[in-house]
């Protein structure tokens, strides 16, 4: 059926609302907007779906939610887990509540019990209630950072990560299957209450997932001497990070914290900025302006579903504050993290201890790992591919873990979870500026400090918008032209290797070996580059985007930012060439 014929069934059949077909009915004569609806279904890949809030099966809907529902739904009932149950979330955007509400009566009419929170919840806490519930699977109604038009639908496994290898292959096989949306189950909620298939939760797990964040807390007494001395300025973005990050560091000490009014209170239109990430410098301009006012030590902002925190930090030399990246968090959270776990265990850590990042994470990731004489274990970029770690720990009894960590703003300290966690990464980074703070340092020193240990490594990334149907071919092409004319240098650093991650290569550009990367297909580029620089390019698996990341080492900081910059320009010059 081609799309044309796909519009006039949405707006024939019964099956779909009145509502729904009023908005088809005022896109009658836009011939390009109905294409974009109806030239393929959503796509539910290895993280569900995310797209844009609309009627069609492009979009994001009721009628969608309940497809992917129904298709997870046979899938558990496949694999004989029906009887634990599935945990479900939604955050502050548009239609969440409603999102969340469909996909429960659509278990329930499939007899799989729905345990969903009252209200909006972070990320992180769903992942925690899987665990914490016994459930068999967890849905999230979130589109984490995107554009308030987007929404989108994430699936959890048992262990609570997102969902891997086979059971990603075998949902998504499932859903792809339903063909006809008036075919898929749902029922009436107050039935399903009655029938106890939905079951409302709220404030007991919250008590436990908070508890667990409060025992990643490893230097209380720090906290006890220097919260005083610390002023925090805190932005939720609009969305779920409110409460959870106040609560939690109000109850451990810190009673300096001040929340940006304007941004408190959810609301899906994210009316203060035009794009809700902690990447965004504007998504702290609000915040900075509250920093001066009052005179902050550090200004923390987590995105609508609180998995992703953002920092800047106040250098007490020149009176600025100072953005740091994911990556610069990251890595100076893992460095205190770890040398305050070493302190823990006695002064040696476990023999089997791992550090776990995705493979556009910083290398000097990889220093500190050295540095503690622990391993350095990559995986492709997903927090559910860190998670999958975790799991192959508790399963085979080996391995220690100890921190993980992405480029993009997350990472996780404890085990209690298996997504990345902003509340707990709030809250540790607020403890280590009370740790350092007792050394009369900042956290702006601390990063220094860490980069003169272990080396000025500076990373960087680069995305390229293109969207629609013409974007995806672009992309395509992009991805095909450099995996079939590798560069040889980029930006004069020469290339030593190439690793293709869809054809499982590591091919040495000097002798033509090739070795296998030992991770799964992913359509991934890698180039290793001389005196530590290095390229990977990948379509973003979130947004209509390509992305290039890109990492150097410097002898100074000033050195490694006059590389990164060059190699940056480098990079979108090669691309611009291919578009």
């Amino acid at each position: 059926m081609g799309y044309k014929e796909t519009y006039n069934e949405w707006l024939e059949n019964p099956y779909f609302d009145e509502a729904t077909k009023e908005e088809l009915k005022a896109i009658a004569n836009d011939e390009n907007e109905i294409k974009e609806r109806f030239y393929a279904d959503l796509e539910f890949g290895t993280a569900g779906l995310r797209g844009i809030i609309g009627a069609g099966i492009n979009r994001m809907n009721i009628y969608v939610v309940r497809k992917a529902t129904q298709g997870l739904a046979n899938y558990i009932i496949e694999q004989g887990g029906q009887d634990k149950g599935v945990a479900i979330a939604f955050d502050s955007r548009r239609m969440s509540p409603e999102f969340a509400s469909e996909a429960a009566c659509c278990l329930a009419a499939n007899g799989i019990k729905a345990y969903i929170f009252e209200s909006l919840r972070p990320t992180p806490e769903l992942s925690f209630a899987v665990r914490e519930l016994g459930c068999i699977a967890g849905i999230n109604i979130t589109a984490s950072h995107n554009p308030p038009e987007y929404n989108g639908y994430k699936v959890y496994w048992e262990d609570g990560a997102q969902f891997t290898p086979p059971h990603s292959d075998g949902v998504t096989a499932q859903v792809n299957a339903i063909t006809d949306l008036s075919s898929v189950k749902t029922m009436d909620k107050e039935a399903a209450m009655e029938a106890g298939l939905y079951e409302v939760i709220g404030d007991a797990i919250d008590d436990r997932y908070i508890e667990e964040v409060k025992k990643q807390v490893f230097s209380q007494e720090a906290i006890d001497k220097a919260q005083d001395q610390i002023k925090i300025v805190y932005t939720p973005l609009h969305g779920t990070g409110n409460i959870p990050v106040r609560r939690v560091l109000k109850e451990i000490g810190f009673e300096h914290v001040y929340v940006v009014p304007e941004q408190e209170l959810p609301d899906g239109e994210f009316p203060t900025v035009s794009y809700p990430n902690p990447e965004a410098e504007e998504a702290f301009a609000l915040g900075l302006k509250m920093a001066k006012e009052i005179d902050a030590d550090l200004v923390l902002a987590t995105d609508p579903d609180a998995d992703r925190l953002g920092v800047y930090v106040k250098d007490d030399k020149s009176g600025e504050y100072i953005p740091l990246t994911g990556n610069m968090s990251g890595s100076l959270l893992a460095d205190y993290v770890v040398g305050r776990k070493k302190e823990a265990y006695g002064g040696t850590l476990p023999e089997d201890s791992a550090i776990v990042k995705s493979i556009v994470t910083s290398n000097l990731v990889d220093a500190i790992a050295k540095g503690y004489g622990v391993d350095l274990i990559e995986v492709l970029t997903g927090f559910k591919f860190i998670g999958q770690q975790m799991l192959k720990f508790e399963q085979t009894g080996k391995g220690t873990y100890l921190f993980g960590l992405e480029e993009s703003y997350g990472c996780l300290i404890g085990t209690y979870a298996r997504d990345k966690d902003a509340v707990s990464a709030s809250v540790a980074l607020c403890e280590a500026a009370a740790y350092y703070k007792t050394q009369g340092k900042t956290l702006w020193d601390a990063m220094i400090d860490m980069y003169e240990k272990y080396g000025y490594y500076l990373d960087a990334v680069k995305a390229i918008g293109l969207a629609g149907i013409e974007g995806l071919a672009k992309i395509k092409a992009i991805m095909e032209e450099l995996r079939s004319n590798a560069p040889t240098e980029v930006g004069g650093y020469k290339v030593l290797s190439v690793r293709d991650y869809s054809k499982d290569t590591i091919t040495d550009v000097a002798t033509g070996e090739v070795t296998p990367t030992g991770l799964p297909s992913s359509n991934v580029l890698y180039y290793d580059m001389e005196d530590g620089a290095w390229l990977c390019v990948r379509p973003s698996g979130t947004e209509p985007k390509v992305k290039f990341y890109y990492g150097v080492k410097g002898t100074s900081l000033d050195d490694a930012k006059e590389k990164s910059e060059a190699l940056g320009a480098s990079v979108l010059d090669m691309v611009n060439k291919m578009l």
